[in-house]
């Protein structure tokens, strides 16, 4: 039995939550030629040639064995003699992301937004603002789009230490009115402990919790380096026992090997209920927009033939918009909200 592009359009059935987890590559691929300005997206290992901060390095009279910033950050922080570098080092790398700008036609990340629903989730690793700006500019055309979290701190959003209320950096807190305070992007590799800073323990909390009840969980260009050990520690922790996720599905987005993949991600994996794709318009967001748990029910618990709906790739903001209002007005007549 097949089940059509229109039946799975009209099934709005599955409550439990896709969560989708953003690392560097998710960035890097939405923004290979740069931001809207040409301004290019660093990566750990380039960060301080993009950045042009060559000289400031310098200045700390060290010999460092790697050019990879993280591990170059958490040698200066350790020595008290270095901290005005760090302190300009931290303004710096602030200052280059507060600044980059999504293109105007869409992105990745726009269809990332408008794929998922407000059951969804959305973690990101990245300090790069293009995923705030993608939302922001989806939301205001009325979609339910799917809460997003910050698991490293981000330029584009703050927080309120007093409330426990963030936002969108500049803007004020709903309770007191006053002024969102930056969060923080840097943190010593050896010491990144998410219980010290409200604001990501908060982050992290809620990522656990919707991980518990995923039924499916999508890892886009996120590498689980070294340094994020206790980030995966986390993850494994709330996932649980991955024999008693024998239904639940895991789809990595990368481009590197699958063996590669399997073996990192393998805490993760219920023998061969795992994907991998090296683009993002072959996974199970872009082929089953606002519909991957209906699909995903149908094809593994249901055992029908499904076909696919693609996100249409050349379309134009307007043109985008009315083809996803008409998935959005499916389940708005489900709840009983038109």
């Amino acid at each position: 039995m097949e089940v059509s592009i229109e039946e799975e359009i009209n099934q709005v059935d599955i409550t439990a939550p896709h969560v989708v987890i953003l690392g560097a590559g998710a960035s890097y691929a939405s923004f290979i030629n740069g931001d809207k300005n040409g301004k290019y997206l660093p990566l750990m290992n380039n960060l301080i040639e993009i950045l042009k901060l060559e000289e400031l390095i310098n200045k700390t009279n060290t010999t460092f064995e790697s050019n990879n910033f993280e591990n170059i950050y958490d040698i200066i922080s350790k020595d008290n003699n270095l901290q005005n570098i760090r302190e300009e080092l931290e303004k710096e790398v602030y200052k280059y992301f507060e600044n980059l700008e999504i293109m105007d036609e869409p992105t990745i990340y726009d269809h990332l937004v408008l794929s998922l629903r407000d059951k969804d989730i959305i973690a990101t690793f990245n300090w790069d603002p293009f995923l705030i700006q993608a939302y922001t500019r989806n939301s205001k055309q009325g979609f339910n789009l799917p809460k997003l979290l910050f698991l490293h701190g981000n330029v584009a959003v703050g927080y309120c230490e007093k409330d426990g209320v963030s936002g969108v950096n500049g803007r004020k807190c709903s309770q007191c009115n006053e002024y969102f305070i930056p969060t923080k992007l840097l943190y010593p590799i050896s010491e990144k402990n998410y219980h010290k800073d409200s604001f990501i323990k908060t982050q992290w909390e809620l990522l656990q919790e919707k991980l518990k009840s995923a039924f499916m969980i999508t890892i886009f260009g996120y590498g689980a380096p070294q340094s994020d050990i206790s980030a995966i520690e986390l993850m494994k922790l709330a996932w649980g026992n991955v024999k008693e996720r024998e239904m639940e599905q895991t789809e990595i987005i990368d481009i590197r090997n699958e063996e590669e993949l399997e073996k990192v991600w393998k805490p993760f994996i219920h023998t061969h209920h795992r994907e991998f794709h090296n683009d993002f318009y072959t996974s199970w967001i872009a082929n089953h927009p606002r519909r991957t748990g209906e699909a995903y029910f149908n094809q593994y618990w249901e055992a029908k033939f499904i076909e696919n709906n693609p996100i249409p790739l050349t379309l134009k903001f307007n043109e985008l918009w009315d083809w996803f209002y008409k998935l959005q007005e499916v389940e708005k007549n489900r709840d009983g909200l038109n």
